[in-house]
C-alpha cells in the first residue's frame, strides 16, 4: 500500500455525486484513484446507463490500480452509487513511487497485477459478448489447422465443462453450435468440429 504521507502530500482530493462516472472502460486515466469513503459500481455502461454489473466496492480502496501498475486503460467503467470521496494520485507520482521499490516487490506487484487484470477481462468479456459470440471465440482459440489446410477443434472436455468456461448452461451451448451449423460456420458432429468459415466466425465472435 502506498504511504500515506505520500497520498496526503501528492494526491488531489475531491468528491463526486451519486452516477458520476468516475472511470471509462477503454479510457486512459491520468491519475489513481482511491476511494475514501463511499461506495462505487463497476461494470459496463451504454450510453449513459450501468447496463451490465460486475461488483461493486466501498471505501476505503483502490480503483483499477492493477491498470496503473501494467500502464493500460480501465477494463471497466466506474460509476458513483453513493456519494463518495476521492483522492486522484498523478500517475507520474506513483510510477516514481513503483520505481523506488526493490526489484523483487515490483515484479510481485506486476505479476499480482496481469492475473487481476486476466480474471478481470475474462469477466467482462463473458458479460459485453453473447453466448454465440463466446463460443465463436472459443472455437477460434482452441482450433488446429491440419496439415491439408483443414480447420478443426477437438472436444477433449466435456461440453459442461466448455460451457462452464464460457460462462453458459449445456442446453445454451448444445443450441449455439447447431446455430452454427445451421449458418454453415462450422460443420461435424462428437467431438470432431470443422470450422468451415472462420472469417465468418472472427466476425461473429468481434475478434
Amino acid at each position: 500500500m502506498l504511504p500515506t504521507e505520500l497520498l496526503n502530500l501528492q494526491a488531489r482530493w475531491s468528491s463526486a455525486e451519486p452516477g458520476a462516472v468516475l472511470l471509462r472502460r477503454a479510457k486512459y486515466s491520468d491519475s489513481v484513484i482511491y476511494v475514501e469513503a463511499g461506495r462505487v459500481e463497476l461494470g459496463l455502461m451504454d450510453g449513459d446507463n450501468l447496463t451490465h454489473l460486475l461488483g461493486m466496492i466501498e471505501g476505503p480502496s483502490w480503483l483499477e490500480a492493477s491498470a496503473a501498475i501494467l500502464g493500460r486503460s480501465s477494463l471497466v467503467d466506474v460509476l458513483a452509487e453513493t456519494g463518495v470521496k476521492l483522492r486522484r494520485l498523478p500517475l507520474p507520482v506513483f510510477h516514481a513511487w513503483l520505481s523506488d521499490l526493490p526489484e523483487s516487490a515490483q515484479a510481485l506487484l506486476r505479476d499480482v497485477a496481469l492475473a487481476h487484470w486476466q480474471q478481470s477481462e475474462l469477466a467482462v468479456s463473458r458479460l459485453a459478448k453473447d453466448a454465440e459470440a463466446r463460443c465463436a471465440e472459443w472455437l477460434l482459440r482452441h482450433a488446429q489447422t491440419s496439415a491439408q489446410g483443414a480447420v478443426a477443434v477437438m472436444l477433449q472436455q466435456r461440453k459442461r465443462l466448455i460451457a462452464q468456461q464460457l460462462g453458459i448452461a449445456p442446453e445454451t451451448l448444445s443450441r449455439v453450435l447447431r446455430h452454427l451449423r445451421e449458418r454453415s460456420l462450422i460443420s461435424g458432429s462428437g467431438r470432431v468440429v470443422n470450422l468451415v468459415d472462420p472469417i465468418g466466425l472472427r466476425s461473429l465472435a468481434g475478434v
